[in-house]
């Protein structure tokens, strides 16, 4: 008995050898094809993304959203080799996909308003109602466009203050952009003593006009009276100027009536009122 015992105890060690020489071959064989899946895909994956950007620059697309659109092409490619390479390892899919799915709702949960900002930003980068260098009024800051980034947007204010407005707020509101057109129309409101003589101070304001070379000839400005005030006959002058040339115009023109007014004897006269007492 103790020799048959002996025979029967080598023979289940030799059929478990067997077996465990069999399966740590196959995983061996399994593991080198998970890893050769992995690296001659994320090669792979590389050589796609780049492909891609550089079709997409022939196309004359914004850098910024090329780069975007490769991240994504990258990312999602990466995906499909890393669920390729653990599968080969026998990882069941579904549950792997169960697990990125759950994860993607907790994500996306914890990053609503960031994620927000980011439809925000390919909205912005897509449809492109400002541009950098632009003057802008958008998400309660106005200042020039500086740089478009994929959640927020970076403002210089005229006195050099660096805003960061994220990109849902300017979507979710009214965008004004001040540089996309050309030419401007400067509205000013001038206006003189019911005493002075009209015509005189028409002229005046004319020639003023006439004489800045920042002011375009066509549209022909507009210089009429406006309404009879209470105490002010308003004259409005609308003149036309490259979008560069708004403010200096404006400030100048400004200066000079006032100064013109001054020199001339023409009133602007203050807010007044007539008090009539009475004697009881």
């Amino acid at each position: 008995m103790n020799g048959l015992e002996a025979l029967l105890a080598d023979t289940t060690l030799s059929s478990v050898w067997d077996v465990v020489q069999l399966r740590g071959m196959d995983f061996f064989w399994n593991v080198v094809g998970a890893l050769a899946i992995f690296f001659i895909g994320r090669w792979a994956t590389k050589l796609l993304t780049r492909i891609s950007e550089k079709a997409l620059r022939r196309a004359h697309v914004d850098e910024t959203l090329t780069r975007f659109l490769g991240n994504i092409v990258y990312v999602v490619l990466l995906l499909v080799v890393v669920m390729a390479a653990l599968g080969v390892l026998g990882v069941p899919m579904t549950s792997f996909a169960a697990i990125l799915a759950a994860a993607g709702l907790a994500v996306g949960m914890a990053l609503k308003d960031s994620l927000g900002n980011f439809a925000a930003g390919v909205m912005i980068i897509l449809f492109r109602p400002f541009s950098v260098g632009n003057f802008i009024n958008a998400g309660g800051a106005a200042g020039t466009v500086e740089e478009i980034h994929i959640f927020h947007t970076l403002l210089n204010t005229i006195d050099n203050v660096r805003v960061i407005v994220p990109n849902g707020t300017i979507i979710n509101g009214s965008i004004t952009n001040f540089s996309i057109n050309p030419t401007r129309r400067i509205d000013l409101v001038v206006g003189c003593g019911y005493e002075d003589d009209l015509k005189a101070v028409k002229h005046f304001l004319d020639s003023v006009v006439a004489s800045d070379e920042r002011i375009l000839a066509e549209p022909k400005p507009d210089i009429s009276v406006q309404e009879l005030a209470d105490s002010s006959v308003n004259f409005v002058v609308r003149p036309w100027v490259k979008s560069a040339d708004y403010w200096t115009t404006r400030c100048d023109l400004t200066e000079r009536i006032k100064l013109g007014f001054d020199e001339l004897g023409f009133h602007i006269p203050y807010p007044s009122r007539d008090v009539h007492l009475h004697n009881v």
